[in-house]
C-alpha cells in the first residue's frame, strides 16, 4: 500500500467521480469535457489560477493534436500536475522519496539544524513537531524542542508530553515569557549537548502581520547570537482540510517571513487534497511532509511522484 493510499483517498474518489462523469461515453475531447474537468479540479481546492493553468495547457494540446483520446487526456493531467510540483527542497536535503530515511530531509551537516515551525493555532503545528522529534529520535538523532509559543499553556503542555514520549529534551520557561528568550536558551542548550536538530514552536496567533513579522525576526536574531548562520529552515504547517483557508494562511505567513518548506496535515479526512498542488504552484514553496493520520508514522515524506501516481492511478481510470 502506497503512503498516499489513505491520505488522498477522498480527494481521488471525488476527482474520479467527476472526471468519470465528464468523459463517460466520449471518444475525444470537447470544450464541454474541458469545462467539466475544470469543475472537477476546482472542487479539490486546487485553486482557480492553478486549475486554469492546467486547462489552458490541455486546450493547447487538444488544438495542436486535433484529436486526443481519454487515456491521453488523463496522462496529460498527470504530466501537468507533476510539472507544477517540480520544486526542490533547500540545499543539502535529499530528494523527497518515501524510501529515504526520514532524517535525509534535513541537511544534518549543519549542526544543529534549527527549524522554526510556524502556523496558526489548530493546524497541528505542535503535534507535527512532536512527530518529527519522534521520527528523528527513532533514527538515532539527538533532538531538542523549544516551547517558544509562550502565550498558550496548552501548547507547552502538549510539547512536554511529546518530548517525554519521544525521549528528547525540551526547553521551556514561564507562561508569558519572551519567546525569543526561549529560542535563545533552546539553541544554546542544543549546541552544548551536541544536538543534531532543534525544533522551535512559535506563536500560532498574533494580533496582526506586523506582530508576527517582528516576533519571528526577533527569534531569528537571537538564534544568530548562538549560531551565526541562523535558523536553517522555517517550516509552515497548514491544515489541508481547510481548503482555501490554507491558501490564505500561506499568503499571510509568506508576507511575514521567508518560508522554506510546508507540512500539510489532516489530508486523510479531506476531499480537498488538491490544495497541496495549488499552494506549491502559487507560492513556489516545496512540501516536505504530509500528515495522513494520528500516529507518529502517519507523518510522511511528501513524494510528489507517488502522490501524482496515486491520485491518477491507472486502475481507477479504466
Amino acid at each position: 500500500m502506497g503512503i498516499f493510499d489513505k491520505g488522498v483517498q477522498k480527494t481521488k474518489a471525488g476527482l474520479f467521480e467527476r472526471l468519470s462523469r465528464a468523459i463517460a461515453g466520449k471518444s475525444s475531447v470537447s470544450d464541454d469535457i474541458l469545462d467539466n474537468i475544470e469543475d472537477a479540479l476546482i472542487a479539490t481546492d486546487m485553486g482557480v489560477d492553478t486549475t486554469l493553468k492546467i486547462i489552458d495547457n490541455l486546450e493547447d494540446r487538444v488544438a495542436r493534436d486535433k484529436y486526443m483520446s481519454m487515456d491521453e487526456l488523463v496522462a496529460m493531467l498527470r504530466e501537468e500536475i507533476a510539472a507544477l510540483l517540480e520544486i526542490e527542497l533547500g540545499e543539502g536535503a535529499a530528494p523527497a522519496a518515501s524510501d529515504q530515511p526520514f532524517s535525509s530531509q534535513f541537511d544534518l551537516r549543519k549542526k544543529p539544524y534549527v527549524i522554526l515551525v510556524v502556523g496558526v493555532n489548530g493546524v497541528g503545528k505542535t503535534t507535527t513537531i512532536g512527530k518529527i522529534a519522534s521520527r528523528l529520535h527513532a533514527e538515532g538523532k539527538k533532538v531538542v524542542i523549544g516551547a517558544a509559543d509562550t502565550f498558550r499553556a496548552a501548547a507547552v503542555d502538549q510539547l512536554v508530553i511529546w518530548a517525554e514520549r519521544a525521549g528528547v529534551d525540551i526547553v521551556k520557561q514561564q507562561m508569558g515569557s519572551d519567546p525569543a528568550s526561549v529560542a535563545y536558551d533552546t539553541v544554546s542548550s542544543a549546541v552544548a549537548k551536541g544536538a543534531d536538530v532543534v525544533l522551535i514552536d512559535t506563536a500560532g496567533r498574533l494580533h496582526n502581520r506586523i506582530d508576527l513579522m517582528n516576533e519571528l525576526t526577533k527569534i531569528k536574531n537571537v538564534i544568530k547570537k548562538v549560531i551565526p548562520e541562523g535558523a536553517s529552515e522555517v517550516m509552515l504547517v497548514l491544515d489541508g482540510s481547510t481548503g482555501q483557508n490554507a491558501f490564505q494562511q500561506a499568503g499571510e505567513f509568506s508576507k511575514a517571513t521567508d518560508i522554506s518548506s510546508l507540512t500539510v496535515t489532516k489530508l486523510d479526512g479531506s476531499a480537498k487534497g488538491g490544495v497541496v498542488i495549488g499552494i506549491v504552484d502559487k507560492f513556489r514553496i516545496p512540501i516536505k511532509f504530509i500528515g495522513v493520520g494520528e500516529s507518529v508514522d502517519d507523518l510522511k515524506v511528501f513524494d510528489k511522484k507517488e502522490y501524482v501516481e496515486n491520485l491518477f492511478s491507472e486502475e481507477d481510470i479504466k
